[in-house]
């Protein structure tokens, strides 16, 4: 008699809000026969200690392992990561002042700094001299420097940036994501595979509980 077959698709990182992590948690999974279906999805993988530091590394293969001691009839294919990063976090962290004023300082970081970098670069290259240069060539007058050349190069500035980074406000221009979405997924794989190469490294995977 063939045995039921339990596919799980396992994420390269997830958060969760309690102390216990189940593998309903860590993976998408399927299988014809639902009490075992069930029965995976309730599986305990883990428990945060208050000084574990919020965050760990499961090795999918040790679940798996688990779960076949528990069915041993059971045939488990894996057709996602190997590896998930697992990280806490809290509901109160979520919310309150101390979040809101994070969240303006980068804005205003990320604001003032790039009005300093593109003043600066501007600078090195002495846009006012070049646009002076051409102003008199083609015009045969000296630039007060407030000429139409200035004014459309800083609306063609404008519309460069929102087309760059894809966003008007709030709404997106097109589908795709933005060069920050994409720079930030970057990194945050980037991260991942770093904790779990060092989790690996260390024999820190956890094992389920």
């Amino acid at each position: 008699m063939a045995s039921d077959i339990l596919y799980v698709k396992a994420k390269q990182n997830v958060e969760v809000m309690s102390d216990s992590v189940y593998l309903k948690d860590l993976a998408s999974m399927t299988c014809t026969n639902r009490s075992i279906l069930a029965k995976a999805k309730a599986m305990k993988v883990h428990h945060f200690q208050a000084t574990q530091g919020g965050r760990t590394v499961i090795s999918i293969l040790q679940v798996i392992e688990e779960i076949q001691r528990l069915e041993p009839n059971l045939t488990v294919e894996s057709i996602g990561e190997t590896d998930t990063v697992v990280k806490q976090v809290k509901t109160d962290k979520k919310k309150g002042f101390l979040v809101t004023a994070k969240i303006v300082f980068v804005a205003l970081i990320s604001f003032f700094g790039t009005a300093f970098t593109i003043m600066a670069f501007h600078n090195d290259i002495g846009i006012q001299e070049v646009f002076a240069e051409f102003h008199q060539i083609v015009m045969g007058t000296s630039s007060d420097g407030f000429t139409v050349l200035e004014v459309s190069y800083s609306i063609g500035l404008a519309a460069g940036i929102i087309l760059f980074f894809n966003h008007i406000g709030g709404r997106r221009i097109t589908k795709d994501p933005t060069p920050i979405e994409v720079a930030m997924r970057e990194y945050e794989q980037d991260v991942n595979m770093t904790l779990i190469q060092t989790a690996e490294r260390e024999g820190k995977e956890q094992e389920p509980s």
